[in-house]
């Protein structure tokens, strides 16, 4: 359900003008090495804002840790989990900032 939720949330983007990319690689630097497949980005917004997008009955705060992760190796500094398994969508957004 997710992957349909990230079309439509993209789609939506879409429609008002707002730039964004889909599953965007975020690789990984260690002991001077590149590695590609590192983590990846559910949605970057106008190459600004972090969205990880969920449609699940419980958020883990593995989720919490990844999008903090994501903020820290991009050097962005607002980032979005949003769940969409919720009976009102306000109530699935919780922002993260650096």
């Amino acid at each position: 359900m997710e992957k349909v939720y990230e079309i439509c949330f993209c789609h939506e983007l879409a429609k008002r003008g707002i730039g964004y990319q889909r599953q965007l690689d975020i690789p990984i630097v260690y002991d001077g090495l590149n590695f590609d497949e590192g983590l990846r980005i559910d949605v970057m917004v106008e190459d600004l804002v972090i969205c990880e997008l969920k449609a699940i009955e419980q958020v883990n705060p593995v989720w919490t840790a990844q999008i903090l992760s994501h903020l820290t190796l991009t050097g962005k500094r607002l980032g979005y989990l949003i769940n969409f398994n919720v009976p009102l969508i306000k109530n699935g957004i919780k922002r993260f900032r650096k």
